[in-house]
């Protein structure tokens, strides 16, 4: 009993962590334009221009505070985040 309760405390700690919250946030679908534009200002710190439907992605033009605009592709099934095949340095 005592080792199912620790084992139990120890899988939730693990599980609420920083770094299996980022994983999660990446393993959820995207399902609209704003999820999209979410999980991209979380990789690019700026301002969301503009979030276009392809396919299978959202690409989303952002505007960094350094000035320079960039595009990235948000996956529609993964939210996986990746810099646009458009953009040229996509961060």
């Amino acid at each position: 009993m005592y080792r199912l309760s620790t084992l139990g405390i120890v899988l939730f700690m693990l599980l609420s962590s920083p770094i299996a919250s980022a994983q999660q946030d990446q393993a959820k679908p995207v399902k609209n334009t704003t999820q999209a534009a979410e999980q991209a200002r979380r990789h690019v710190d700026g301002r969301v221009l503009k979030v276009d439907k392809t396919k299978s992605a959202y690409r989303v033009k952002m505007l960094k505070k350094s000035g320079r605009v960039v595009t990235l592709d948000v996956d529609k099934r993964s939210g996986e985040v990746k810099p646009s095949k458009r953009s040229k340095d996509g961060q």
